[in-house]
């Protein structure tokens, strides 16, 4: 994976070598994605210039260089990512497939960009991919996003010029860049903890949607367009669907994890011992050779630990394991350090240990496979089968449902305290159902139980009480309760949350992290699947349980979910509560949240009536931000 960064002037010019200076200057900021090698390229006229930061995976010879020209002279390319059908790619060039310089990916879809346009290039790309690519004879410049919104790129407007990177922290380097709070990606944050694309917490910069591209001319008229929709597939894929067949998922996935494991550079893959990363390390040591190596990480709490079981696993498939255990005094400082790659707050508390397993990982290996998207394909949260029952409920209570009221209250609580939640948001979880506003739609259910802090406007002035990401994240009309909740994670919570923290924590080690569970065959053959397939004798993710079982015994998968959860609740009322209150205090004091609601969550936090512990964090983690990266 690499680092990409770069501009297009539109209004006045400036010179090639000043170009260059500034695009160096932006791809420098994200040095940590890329250590191995820099490079940039500015055109004659200066009018558009691309800085670019290498981690050499394949092809680490100078031949796999960035910004890279095409054989023909007229593309340019900065491009972060894996093309894992790269070989495939290249034949169908077939006699402009000769001369290569090398074998990097890069110049694969550099030349099929040549050969066939931008928007073809992508569609037969499978892989994970964010680039930049200039065209000399068109003079327009091209940025396109992998479909499932893997790999992360910004763009935006900053005077009379449009930039890019991978992550935002770059643009801080352009002189016409001015950071400021945009208050609908504020509001998007404190609702979700996150900020769904195309938004972003920057004022005039936003992030391309996974699947689609962006077309810039020289006058800077844009055209931004949907390549692949993830709409379309699931609706297309749900009108009519299949019966779950295990055998073609099992070769879908062992092909994945093949292509994924080609690397020039040292492999290996995080192991929980759950049902993903375990069907994706034990599709790795399926095919041979030397043992795959293993990382994990775990806590003193036993309730949180999932390291014996992670141990059980490897064991069993015979892989190299190492694992470590996080402690409340590891925190200050392994936040510190993963904040420096978070210049966009995100909420999700396992950024800690996704931080530290990446930094043990990358002392043995360059790439690491992990089996995220799982939950979302194969329909494995247990708040899916909460929204549902919330929703059953709430569709048939007559009249308004006010928040909070009694009749409300009486007539959810029996039903989700019979649900087998476990874990530690279960009364929080309760709660917020039980306060539900009027519904009159499975989605206002399920925003409102995946909600943070559910009326931001309340917290904050700067917030608003709209919520800009309905149109972005709107599952196709006519979807059931549960094809509608997994849509709306595949689209907003699984790109700009999970693989958003994965990237960042990744990125800030210089770890590759590849997801072969996302291959867009997958999730094209999950969204087939009949969805009474996905659950069955009330376990979920039966798909990929149903294959796991041919390599893992049964007895060592099946148990309670644990996700990959932080005791951060415990420790925000024990070791780390000095430490969280001077963060509380200071985001107040800037005047960013009013102080009210949330010394009241903290006080409700602190006495254990409720587990306060992700709208709480995701205020200490905006202070952090904001101190970081506005200086306030």
């Amino acid at each position: 994976m690499c680092g990409i960064a770069g501009f297009l002037e539109t209004g006045g010019r400036t010179e090639a070598a000043a170009s260059r200076a500034i695009a160096t200057q932006m791809a420098a900021r994200l040095t940590a994605r890329g250590p191995d090698a820099a490079g940039d390229w500015a055109a004659d006229d200066g009018a558009v210039a691309f800085g670019h930061r290498r981690l050499s995976i394949i092809d680490i010879s100078p031949a796999g260089a960035q910004p890279m020209r095409s054989a023909s002279g007229r593309w340019v390319i900065a491009y972060n990512g894996e093309i894992y059908n790269a070989d495939e790619m290249r034949a169908q060039l077939g006699e402009r497939s000769s001369p290569f310089r090398g074998h990097a990916d890069t110049e694969v879809l550099l030349e099929t960009i040549d050969a066939v346009g931008v928007e073809a290039a992508a569609q037969r790309a499978n892989g994970i991919f964010a680039f930049a690519a200039w065209d000399r004879e068109t003079r327009k410049l091209w940025l396109v996003r992998d479909r499932l919104g893997v790999k992360p790129l910004y763009w935006g407007r900053a005077g009379g010029a449009w930039l890019f990177a991978s992550q935002p922290k770059a643009f801080f380097a352009h002189p016409a860049f001015s950071p400021a709070i945009d208050a609908d990606g504020l509001t998007a944050y404190l609702r979700y903890g996150y900020v769904p694309a195309p938004l972003s917490i920057y004022r005039g910069i936003e992030k391309l949607p996974g699947g689609w591209l962006a077309e810039i001319d020289a006058r800077g008229n844009v055209n931004a367009r949907c390549w692949w929709d993830l709409r379309a597939i699931a609706a297309e894929g749900q009108a009519a669907p299949e019966p779950h067949d295990a055998n073609a998922l099992a070769a879908l996935i062992d092909d994945a994890v093949g292509r994924q494991m080609v690397s020039d550079v040292p492999l290996g893959a995080f192991l929980s011992g759950g049902i993903d990363s375990s069907a994706v390390v034990a599709a790795m040591q399926a095919r041979g050779g030397a043992r795959v190596k293993t990382f994990a990480v775990g806590f003193d709490e036993s309730g949180f630990d999932e390291t014996a079981h992670a141990r059980a696993v490897a064991k069993h498939l015979g892989t190299e394991h190492t694992e470590l255990r996080l402690k409340p005094s590891d925190v200050p400082e392994l936040f510190d350090a993963a904040l420096e790659g978070l210049d966009e707050p995100v909420t999700d508390v396992s950024l800690l240990p996704m931080f530290a397993v990446s930094r043990l990982a990358r002392d043995h290996v360059t790439v690491a496979l992990s089996g995220d998207g799982g939950d979302e394909l194969f329909a494995g949260y247990q708040h899916y089968d909460l929204g549902r029952r919330a929703w059953d409920v709430a569709r048939r209570l007559p009249g308004p449902l006010g928040s909070g009221t009694r009749a409300t209250v009486a007539a959810l609580l029996p039903v989700l305290q019979a649900l087998p939640l476990g874990g530690t948001y279960s009364a929080d979880r309760i709660a917020k159902v039980a306060e539900l506003l009027p519904a009159g739609d499975p989605m206002t259910v399920y925003r409102r139980l995946v909600s943070v802090w559910p009326k931001p406007d309340r917290i904050s002035d700067a917030a608003t009480g709209a919520d800009a990401t309905l149109a972005a994240t709107a599952p196709p009309s006519g979807f059931g309760p549960l094809q509608a909740f997994r849509c709306f994670d595949m689209l907003a919570y699984l790109p700009e949350s999970i693989l958003a923290k994965v990237d960042r924590a990744s990125m800030a080690t210089s770890l590759e992290a590849r997801v072969p569970l996302l291959d867009h065959r997958i999730v094209e053959r999950a969204w087939r699947t009949d969805p009474r397939d996905l659950v069955r004798d009330g376990l979920t993710k039966w798909p990929l349980r149903e294959v796991l079982y041919r390599r893992v015994p049964r007895e060592l998968i099946e148990r309670p979910k644990m996700g990959f959860g932080v005791p951060m609740g415990d420790w925000l009322r024990g070791p780390l509560r000095a430490w969280a209150e001077r963060d509380l205090a200071q985001v107040a004091a800037g005047g960013l949240v009013r102080s009210g609601p949330v010394a009241r969550r903290w006080r409700e936090h602190l006495s254990g009536r409720r587990n306060w512990q992700l709208s709480l964090w995701g205020i200490v983690v905006l202070a952090h931000w904001q101190r970081r990266w506005l200086g306030g």
